[in-house]
């Protein structure tokens, strides 16, 4: 599963890095649950909760099913 959800946050990560942000997986839960950290502008955007779950979430959700949520930490 990890492999999978590294994958799909390749996928997103170049549209994260024009914008000099980025994102890393940080832990995966058993039940489902998807932790995310916010580099660069990333992490200062005021829309970076729309990215991580009309971006990220959604592209995670769709390439592995069993992930229930994607949030994000500090």
């Amino acid at each position: 599963m990890k492999e999978k959800i590294i994958l799909a946050l390749n996928t997103i990560r170049p549209f994260l890095q024009a914008d000099d942000g980025d994102v890393e997986l940080v832990e995966i839960t058993d039940d489902g649950i998807v932790t995310v950290k916010f580099l660069g502008e990333c992490s200062v955007c005021p829309l970076n909760k729309m990215t991580l779950r009309a971006g990220i979430e959604r592209a995670l959700m769709r390439e592995v099913p069993k992930i229930r949520r994607v949030e994000a930490v500090g």
